[in-house]
């Protein structure tokens, strides 16, 4: 069931108020007690959220779409979230693992979570608001035709520069994991 108890709703938009209070640099220009008053409307919204939170995901708002009346939470987690590490990109590369198969993949996990994993360019637009994944990296949305082929994309940031890499897709690593994305 993809719903919080009372308890857990007040605690999770305490988390996030504290969160979002503590770095205005990422939203400089939005109120709380707006992004509240949708989160308090959005039960499944607020599930996901929690789900990002406890996969140590950190998420916070970093952009409003007005034309749409939305906010954006990304995992702002300074690396990629812990609990969501070591896994390989997507079923198919979890089915042809022949041995050391990992516990999941990062593509059925964001869909059991209800968020998106980010692509390229809002992969790129989080490192302007603030430098991330310094010491790991993370899977984003890989392109169909590089999947077909059997890779996927990964990105970090090192020597003041975005990266973005590619890997077998059935690959994965202590130090890979996947941030993700939700419009509330």
């Amino acid at each position: 069931m993809k719903k919080l108890t009372a308890q857990q709703k007040t605690d999770l938009l305490a988390t996030l108020k504290q969160r979002f209070e503590k770095n205005k640099h990422r939203h400089p220009t939005l109120d709380w007690n707006y992004v509240e008053e949708k989160l308090k409307n959005n039960s499944s919204k607020l599930w996901s959220l929690q789900q990002m939170e406890t996969t140590s995901g950190e998420p916070d708002v970093i952009a409003y779409n007005q034309d749409a009346d939305e906010y954006t939470f990304c995992d702002c987690a300074a690396e990629s979230p812990k609990g969501r590490r070591s896994w390989c990109y997507d079923r198919k590369a979890l089915n042809d693992r022949k041995e050391h198969k990992p516990a999941q993949n990062v593509i059925d996990a964001a869909k059991e979570m209800g968020v998106k994993l980010l692509n390229e360019e809002e992969y790129k637009a989080l490192q302007m608001i603030e430098t991330f994944d310094k010491k790991t990296s993370s899977w984003i949305e890989t392109p169909e035709e590089i999947r077909q082929l059997g890779g996927a994309l990964f990105a970090d940031f090192r020597y003041n520069h975005v990266f973005v890499y590619h890997n077998g897709a059935s690959s994965y690593y202590a130090s890979r994991g996947f941030r993700a994305l939700l419009n509330v």
